[in-house]
């Protein structure tokens, strides 16, 4: 085994590669070889390159004896068994700095489309109608904002709001992660107090299904919705009975519970939910396609990012 062989998966910015080897790795690349075939080539490695096309379980990592550390160019770890991995001294690297700015104006520019009605705008003009009335949309001035998740997305975010005249409260796992730009409170203080939601929170069992109607109900105001963190936080079904009541005033999102594992398309299956449905064609919701944080410069910043946190390692 070669402690400087890297087996990339998923193909990321070239600069990556060039970095890599700057240090003095070697790069084997797989982008398209299928899983079989990979797990028969993984003792030959001490570094692994990925994003989200397999994930990297139990028998993925026995298959790997000499793996010394596996980085994954994105934000989260939610694909790799972090348990297993820690248990055999495999280190874990991600960026989320990589793509944080590109999340934090994704997430504005998506409120700001929402209160101000651009989409149902623009649709109308496009088929000949002129209807301003219709089309009166609301201020961010003197509302206040609820960020749950407080780490390199939420920060972002919360820095973007500065340029308006907002309160912003942030809710999260971690004690103290307030700062100039948002004021840390319960999560029920967030929910009595918030006009605007915005998710910033990992994958992970605590938070999976976190948006749900008991969660929607507690919210004291009709509220914005936006999420640019992960689908399966939200239960589709419940923010769908929001929108229909009009609890929910609008929504943002740029991931949905119904994107694989691996993020990848949402019409994948045979038979599309109704909820599915009303999100496609409801005027008050917002989508795209899990691209908050894959911007040109983020391409470039997330693998920047990945061969800084690689050169600092020590094994």
């Amino acid at each position: 085994m070669n402690s400087k062989l890297i087996l990339h998966i998923d193909e990321n910015h070239p600069l990556l590669i060039q970095g890599l080897e700057a240090l003095g790795y070697e790069n084997h690349i797989a982008y398209d070889t299928p899983l079989e075939e990979l797990l028969e080539v993984l003792p030959n490695y001490a570094g692994l390159v990925i994003r989200s096309r397999f994930p990297i379980d139990k028998n993925f990592m026995d298959r790997a004896p000499a793996l010394k550390f596996i980085a994954r160019v994105g934000a989260g770890l939610e694909n790799i068994d972090i348990p297993y991995a820690q248990s055999k001294n495999i280190a874990l690297i991600a960026a989320p700095e990589g793509n944080r700015n590109a999340v934090g104006e994704h997430t504005l520019g998506m409120l700001l489309a929402l209160m101000n009605k651009l989409r149902q705008a623009h649709g109308s003009i496009q088929k000949g109608a002129w209807l301003r009335e219709a089309h009166r949309g609301h201020e961010l001035e003197g509302k206040t904002v609820g960020i749950i998740g407080y780490g390199n997305t939420g920060k972002s975010f919360a820095k973007k709001l500065q340029g308006f005249d907002v309160e912003v409260l942030c809710n999260d796992i971690k004690p103290q992660m307030g700062d100039q730009y948002a004021t840390q409170v319960s999560l029920q203080e967030l929910q009595d107090r918030a006009q605007i939601i915005s998710l910033h929170i990992p994958q992970t069992k605590e938070t999976q299904g976190m948006i749900d109607r008991d969660f929607i109900e507690r919210v004291k105001h009709p509220f914005w919705f936006l999420n640019s963190a992960r689908g399966k936080a939200v239960q589709t079904a419940d923010l769908v009975e929001g929108l229909q009541s009009n609890k929910i005033l609008g929504a943002g999102l740029d991931v949905l519970e119904y994107e694989s594992s691996s993020f990848h398309s949402i019409f994948g299956g045979k038979n599309r939910s109704q909820t599915l449905d009303y999100l496609l064609h409801s005027e008050r919701v917002l989508l795209s396609p899990h691209v908050a944080g894959w911007t040109v410069e983020s391409h470039v910043k997330l693998a920047q990012t990945i061969v800084e946190k690689i050169a600092a390692l020590t094994f």
